[in-house]
This record gives structure tokens, C-alpha cells and sequence, in this order.
């Protein structure tokens, strides 16, 4: 929950379908795995740390930069940067096993903060800790581009010729195993500079899988009525 939709955005106050499906998924002892942008999720603490308690839930603060005038016009429905590190803080303090994603990671826009960025998701307890390069799939690529040209018209080729340096010359490159990280010289210094800041910083040293031993077995009635 979830790499497409956020699961905590700000509809989630009213509907609470993110903590109903928590609650089923405590129920029957379901695992989870969680990511989001959003502080929202503290509020959910008394069922993750439930859940927590049976290894059946890790939490990510996806955190993109810590800057939060650049967070405002990037990621302007999301909580920003010093609310992200204090939910690490909230859900590490209640035993709730939680990572820090530097997601996505854009070249000549926020990669030069992935050192700061584990740096400080470490210090408020993060244990794990993954990155995103840019994807720009279908319409999401015009989004993007007009988007650089709105606001940093300055760096806006210099930002697109390295995502098309990962993507085998193009803005989008969906082939498995490479459209999360890219490749070439590039992509291959972001891989190295995160695994050297997630090491200096005690971070992704054991990553225990979630327990699906414990699961309820449940009929269709069960679930739903």
C-alpha cells in the first residue's frame, strides 16, 4: 500500500479506507508493506504497532527532499519534509519497523540531497532505505517537461539529457529491471553514492521478511459480510 496511489492522501481524514483495510488485514494476519508521502499515517499507530508486534508490517516515508520550498511546488498534496521525518520518528518511537525513500531521485534537481536525506531519516530511526530514479511514462513525460519549464527553465535540458543518459536515450525506459534504477555512468554513480550514505549511516544492515505464516485463512463470508 501503495506504489501507485498514495494511500494517505488527503480524502483518507474522512473515508478512513486506509485504516479499514489495516484492520482487516490485522484480522487475519494479512503482512503489509506501506509507503507514502504523508503524516496522515501516525494516526493509524495503534494498528500498525499491533501488526508491528507479529512482523507483519514496515512502514516508508517517501521523502524526496528536504527542501521544502521545493516540496511545495513538486509535491504540493504532500505533507512536507519535516513532518516526514518526525511520522520516521512516531512510528520508530512505537516499534513500527520504517525506512526513508529518496523517491523519485532527479537528476540536477534533488540527487545531490541523497546523502542529507539518509543522513537525517537514519538519525530520526529509519533501519531501511530504497531510491526511485524519474520514470516519465506516457503523458507523465509532457507533465514533467512543462513542469521544469515552469519552474527551473534553467536546468530544464540539462535535467532531461540525464534522464535520457539512464533511459537508453529516451525520456521513459519501462524495460524490467531497469526502469526503477536506469543505466549507464550515471545511473551507476546514484546506485553507488546511495549504497556508500546507506551504509555509512547503519542503514539496510538486516531486512527481516515480513511473517506470512500467521495468516487467517478466511472464507468469502468472512470478508465481507
Amino acid at each position: 500500500m501503495s506504489g501507485i496511489t498514495d494511500p494517505y492522501q488527503h480524502v483518507e481524514r474522512k473515508l478512513e479506507l486506509t485504516r479499514r483495510c489495516l484492520e482487516v488485514f490485522l484480522k487475519y494476519k494479512n503482512p503489509v508493506s506501506i509507503i507514502t508521502k504523508n503524516h496522515l499515517v501516525t494516526r493509524d499507530i495503534d494498528i500498525l504497532e499491533k501488526l508491528a508486534k507479529d512482523n507483519l508490517v514496515r512502514v516508508n516515508l517517501s521523502t524526496t527532499s528536504l527542501n521544502p520550498d521545493l516540496t511545495a511546488v513538486l509535491e504540493p498534496r504532500t505533507s512536507r519534509p519535516a513532518k516526514r521525518i518526525e511520522a520516521i520518528q512516531k512510528l520508530t518511537d512505537a516499534g513500527i519497523p520504517t525506512g526513508i525513500m529518496t523517491a523519485p531521485v532527479i537528476p540536477g534537481i534533488n540527487d545531490h540531497e541523497i546523502p542529507e536525506l539518509l543522513s537525517v531519516g537514519a538519525k530520526a530511526g529509519a533501519i531501511h532505505a530504497g531510491y526511485v530514479m524519474l520514470r516519465l511514462p506516457w503523458g507523465v513525460k509532457d507533465l514533467f517537461t512543462n513542469w521544469l519549464e515552469h519552474h527551473f527553465p534553467d536546468r530544464k535540458n540539462k535535467v532531461l539529457n540525464k534522464i535520457t543518459d539512464i533511459r537508453n536515450g529516451k525520456l521513459n525506459d519501462s524495460t524490467f529491471g531497469l526502469r526503477m534504477k536506469g543505466s549507464g555512468n550515471y545511473a551507476d554513480q546514484i546506485k553507488k553514492l546511495f549504497e556508500i550514505h546507506s551504509a555509512k549511516n547503519g542503514l539496510n544492515l538486516e531486512r527481516k521478511p515480513l511473517d506470512s505464516t500467521k495468516f487467517i485463512r478466511a472464507g468469502q463470508r468472512d470478508l465481507f459480510g
